[in-house]
């Protein structure tokens, strides 16, 4: 029987391994295995409500090895070490628990199609500090790092003996990450007084977004990023364009133009690239943000029998441009990789790849989301607001619970979750 090892459980591999599991798994053509470094799935979009607390990786997370139990397929924990393309195996890390101790010993699996949706991480551009001083919501693991400092955060400025005492934290990256988590945030401090912190509002918190560009938002058209500036000004979160950081340190960072923020908390959301780990094999081409090449029907350009989707994917459009990082784009190539997967095991021809543009949204807590509708197709000119763009925002959450689930556990899940949000807490605090 024949291997489709997946590696990368993100928006995009793990819908991939649902359709494959249900097309070829269950039916006995191929054994599909998913490996990945976590345990728990989140949907990218939602780390930084991870990191602010408002949403539980128990109820809003998906288990990779229950979701591999129910669809059929296998599950590995583990990192990959390294790639042999000439004998179509990847090596996984040795395994350790907390303490150190060896769980698991380093590991080798055979492939006869491997699918690499490894996702990105934030791109630091090589400024002095960022890596030692601040806090990255790439991962899972990371969000909730932040989220204990956080705590530890707003645990202390309760205590104060002083109504002085605030809590700063500076925001490098004025993208949707940056500009979501600092509504968020406003958000959450307003929420801990009902939580065991009578002390604490959002007046003892200051929020500072920096963005190196001319504005903030830059991806998206101007006046979606004019209503979001406003909306965030409107909360008191200080919105600072133009700054371009040039060190990170234990107290804050310093810009290129001698101006120093000092805080408590600093994060780093500025721009993306795919894993280093993937430029370091010195198998695939890969572009500057270390994306790996592909063809027309996502396959790497060195290996017809390794297919490349999500973040980690360098796509080159007709326009020249390439296909943006986004949770659309891994959700469209994870449709195309498994139809022509499929289809080799059909022996039919394989589609091509076409990345369409269906909007953008930023959602600021619940002040405010804004976006555009269609984005491409009437040319980002369909600008939506308020209770109607939050309805779309949630839809996009609802379209991956299904592509996952399957319509009816799906909608049991979204179900479940609103009880959840009805009966439980507000805020996470542990």
């Amino acid at each position: 029987m024949k291997k489709i090892v997946v590696v990368g459980g993100g928006a995009g591999g793990l819908e991939l391994v649902t359709r494959l599991s249900k097309k070829l798994g269950r039916k006995g053509l191929a054994e599909v295995i998913l490996v990945d470094r976590s345990k728990t799935h989140v949907w990218k979009p939602l780390l930084h409500e991870v990191a602010a607390g408002v949403i539980d990786k128990n109820s809003d997370g998906v288990d990779y090895r229950m979701h591999a139990v129910r669809n059929k397929y296998q599950f590995q924990l583990g990192n990959m070490q390294r790639l042999d393309k000439e004998n179509k195996c990847i090596v996984l890390d040795p395994l350790y628990d907390e303490d150190g101790h060896q769980i698991l010993p380093e590991r080798t699996i055979e492939y006869d199609y491997l699918v690499l949706s490894m996702g990105s991480v934030c791109n630091d551009f090589g400024t002095p500090g960022v890596a030692d001083h601040c806090y990255f919501l790439d991962s899972l693991s990371q969000a909730e790092r932040f989220h204990k400092a956080l705590l530890n955060q707003l645990l202390r400025v309760n205590q104060s003996c002083t109504d002085q005492e605030v809590i700063h934290v500076a925001i490098v990256g004025g993208g949707a990450t940056g500009t979501e988590l600092a509504a968020q945030l406003h958000h959450v401090a307003n929420l801990a007084r009902a939580y065991g912190m009578p002390e604490m509002s959002a007046e003892r918190l200051k929020v500072s977004i920096l963005e190196a560009g001319p504005r903030i938002l830059p991806a998206l058209p101007e006046r979606i990023a004019g209503s979001a500036k406003k909306a965030l000004t409107d909360l008191g979160i200080d919105v600072l364009e133009g700054a371009m950081v040039s060190e990170a340190t234990e107290n804050g960072f310093k810009t290129k133009d001698g101006k120093e923020i000092d805080a408590d908390l600093l994060v780093w959301s500025a721009g993306v690239k795919a894993p280093d780990f993937l430029v370091e094999m010195d198998i695939f081409e890969t572009n500057r943000a270390n994306q790996i090449l592909v063809n027309e029907h996502l396959q790497s350009t060195v290996d017809n029998d390794i297919f490349v989707i999500g973040d980690c994917c360098g796509f080159k459009q007709k326009d020249g441009s390439w296909v943006p990082a986004r949770a659309q784009s891994a959700h469209q190539m994870a449709s195309v990789a498994a139809a022509n997967i499929i289809n080799i095991f059909k022996g039919a021809p394989l589609k091509s790849y076409e990345y369409r543009d269906y909007g953008s949204l930023v959602h600021l807590s619940k002040y405010s989301t804004v976006g555009s509708l269609m984005g491409a197709l009437v040319n980002s000119s369909m600008f939506i607001e308020g209770r109607l763009a939050r309805l779309v925002y949630i839809s996009l959450y609802n379209m991956h619970q299904y592509s996952v689930h399957g319509w009816f556990k799906g909608t049991m899940t979204l179900l479940g979750r609103k009880v959840s949000n009805f009966v439980g807490p507000k805020l996470k605090l542990h």
